[in-house]
């Protein structure tokens, strides 16, 4: 990109993978194995993984265990953020964030509209930062997945994609926290 040259190392990150979905099984996930096989590639490492039905509270546990977790630097979260009955991943967890990150669901309907076009619009992609732990929310199919990780989340979670990036703010805030003491 040519705004700065510096080297950065490589930094690996800790992260989860959660399904949102009433019908996916261990055998069926390919969005959350497409998400684990993205992360393991790119070199971070999977600290937990689960799938959760469709419900508010059931995902807010879920979440809020591996927020409080210091070990959990980033969650990906698929699935549940459409417009049906059943899909509650916005209302379950841009509760529990202390910041949005808007332009992330910008972004990511803005390279779905190449793929999809005007069936983009409904999604409800979302990330934001919650007790310094990254959470990015997309929808459920495979490609969406392969679009969120591929167009926006690996640059940004990789130390040395420059201007910037997500990666300094986290280990900068668990560097200030091993240094002051625990998260508070």
């Amino acid at each position: 990109m040519g705004h700065n040259k510096k080297e950065v190392p490589f930094q690996s990150l800790q992260m989860a993978v959660l399904t949102v979905s009433d019908t996916r099984t261990e055998e069926t996930d390919t969005s959350g194995d497409a998400l684990v096989e993205g992360l393991s590639t790119a070199g971070h490492v999977l600290a937990d993984r689960a799938i959760c039905p469709d419900d508010v509270y059931q995902l807010r546990a879920v979440v809020s265990q591996w927020i409080a977790d210091e070990k959990v630097q980033a969650v990906l979260v698929t699935g549940g953020t459409g417009f049906t009955l059943r899909d509650t991943t916005p209302e379950a967890l841009l509760p529990l964030l202390d910041k949005t990150i808007e332009g992330y669901g910008e972004l990511f309907r803005q390279l779905s509209y190449d793929e999809i076009g005007t069936s983009t619009i409904q999604s409800r992609a979302f990330a934001g930062v919650a007790n310094r732990t990254l959470i990015f929310c997309m929808p459920g199919s495979t490609g969406a997945c392969k679009t969120a990780w591929n167009g926006i989340i690996r640059e940004q979670l990789d130390a040395r994609h420059r201007p910037c990036n997500f990666v300094e703010m986290v280990m900068t805030s668990r560097a200030v926290e091993s240094a002051c003491g625990p998260r508070g």
